[in-house]
């Protein structure tokens, strides 16, 4: 996927395309179908697919006070772009003078970038200065300019149609695998089985946010078509979990960022491998909060990896994949108590995370017979 940093960048060799635009915060369904019908567009055309996002999203600059916490940074959105089939991706800084850039302006300065023969946006789609461009707007430019536009509708229900992706190994703590969101074989990216036939109607990255909030990923996961995720680096903490033989991955919490609710959850940590290409996947029981029992600290996500005590992570990127959540945060009378419970919530993740790689390995089947 050819990537650009503005659209005064694009190689004008690049077009014609067939254009989406957007922020696509968290990439969820309802994103995806529009990306889908971009990319099957371009196909039909002969063109490529391009994604036009913004960075940092426009909210933070038009009214900060009130820009909600981001569901993916634009690194994860690119990633996904791509993972979804799209041939090309241009992130345009968001400023003050971009946001005061009338509609007209906006477009007239992608057709000179892209050559565009058609443009696929969702039909509340807005644009431009006051935000007074919208689908109308852009149908009479198209027409003016030479591309055709199309606006979409919530549909009520998009069922799960793409093949999905290979699962982690069974039998060991890590394995190598792709994510649920890689392309599978083909081009296409896999839609996670857990959102067939969620309705698209109730996808909105504000429904992704309120899920999180009530710590709800399983339903996040259903509205974003693949598991709900944290990148960070690994900083160094106190060393309570090694203390109590649960060695843990720490990453500060960024409040640019959303999280789940304060509790345990199972999910997985993939960190790259220096001997082998793509990620480590290692199941991980994950816990989001301040640590009460030792008497509150920073918000920050920690990871224990199971049944590893030999992994120095220190100052390596990692991403945290949310599949359940186990319980909320609590505090117990004891230390010895609270360990008993980290035992309990261990074989918890561990049942949770075995049901989690049947599923995947169930997937990859059906999407590979024979």
């Amino acid at each position: 996927m050819q990537r650009w940093t503005d659209l005064a960048g694009v190689d004008p060799r690049f077009g014609p395309t067939v254009v989406t635009i957007g922020v696509f915060d968290g990439v969820h369904r309802g994103h995806q179908r529009v990306l889908s019908r971009t990319r099957d567009l371009a196909r039909a055309h002969g063109a490529r697919s391009v994604v036009v996002t913004f960075d940092p999203h426009p909210a933070s600059v038009v009214r900060p006070e009130a820009v909600p916490p981001l569901l993916a940074t634009v690194e994860r959105r690119l990633e996904l772009f791509e993972a979804y089939g799209m041939d090309g991706v241009v992130v345009v800084p968001f400023d003050k003078e971009r946001s005061r850039e009338p509609a007209e302006e906006f477009v007239r300065e992608l057709v000179r970038a892209l050559r565009p023969v058609a443009v696929v946006v969702g039909d509340d789609f807005r644009f431009g200065h006051k935000a007074a461009g919208n689908v109308d707007l852009l149908r009479t430019l198209g027409g003016e300019l030479g591309f055709a536009v199309e606006g979409l509708a919530r549909a009520a229900k998009v069922p799960s149609t793409a093949d999905p992706a290979p699962a982690p190994a069974p039998g060991g703590s890590a394995a190598v695998t792709t994510d649920p969101a890689d392309p599978a074989p083909g081009g296409a990216a896999p839609m996670d089985a857990a959102t067939a036939d969620v309705p698209v109607d109730a996808v909105s990255s504000t429904a992704v946010r309120d899920r999180l909030a009530a710590g709800d990923v399983a339903g996040a996961r259903a509205l974003l078509g693949h598991t709900f995720r944290v990148d960070g680096v690994v900083v160094e903490g106190a060393h309570r979990g090694r203390e109590l033989g649960f060695p843990t991955a720490n990453v500060p919490a960024s409040t640019a960022l959303a999280l789940p609710a304060d509790g345990v959850y199972a999910g997985w940590l993939r960190v790259a491998d220096v001997d082998a290409p793509g990620p480590q996947v290692l199941p991980a029981a994950i816990s989001v909060g301040t640590n009460p029992q030792f008497g509150n600290e920073p918000r920050r996500v920690e990871s224990y990896v199971l049944d590893r005590d030999d992994l120095d992570l220190y100052g390596r990127p990692i991403a945290v994949e949310f599949v359940d959540r186990v319980r909320g945060q609590e505090t117990y009378d004891s230390v010895d108590a609270l360990v008993t419970q980290i035992r309990a919530d261990v074989e918890h993740v561990r049942h949770l995370l075995a049901a989690d790689r049947a599923d995947r390995a169930d997937r990859a089947d059906r999407a590979n017979p024979g």
